[in-house]
């Protein structure tokens, strides 16, 4: 915590003042950090300058992609372990992302083809050790499912 409030350049109390504890920091952090990355994929969505395969990679990247490796098998743990500690964030968030994806796939497949496009990046997250190997098969998998 002191770190934390040294790199936030105010004092541990103050800290404290903010957080009730711990706990809400880490919730309230990967809660902005959840919203940012939702916000990001929604606008990379949006860009209908861009063929529809190139925002779908770039929204899983930035829904997934970024969090492959060690992380990807930690932070689930974590999760598990302590199922309150995140609160709803865990369950809206994918629902969220879900609607995005089937937004910008539209038709009347839409809902399956995203439902489809996140199990695969689900598997693929826990598959791969890599970012770059990430994108690679998830470039794969929506070039199957998208025109």
């Amino acid at each position: 915590m002191d770190e934390v409030a040294r790199t936030a350049r105010i004092s541990r109390p103050g800290l404290y003042f903010l957080f009730a504890s711990k706990q809400d920091l880490f919730r309230t952090a990967v809660t902005q950090a959840i919203e940012q990355d939702l916000a990001a994929a929604e606008e990379i969505l949006a860009d209908t300058g861009k063929p529809l395969r190139e925002r779908l990679i770039g929204a899983f990247d930035r829904w997934a992609g970024r969090y492959v490796g060690p992380m990807s098998r930690d932070v689930p743990e974590v999760i598990e372990q302590n199922p309150d500690l995140l609160g709803t964030i865990t369950r809206t968030a994918p629902k969220r992302f879900e609607k995005l994806v089937v937004a910008a796939v539209g038709g009347q497949a839409a809902t399956g083809v995203a439902q489809t496009l996140i199990s695969a990046s689900v598997g693929l997250k826990h598959q791969v050790e890599t970012r770059e190997e990430y994108l690679g098969r998830m470039d794969t998998a929506i070039s199957l499912l998208v025109p």
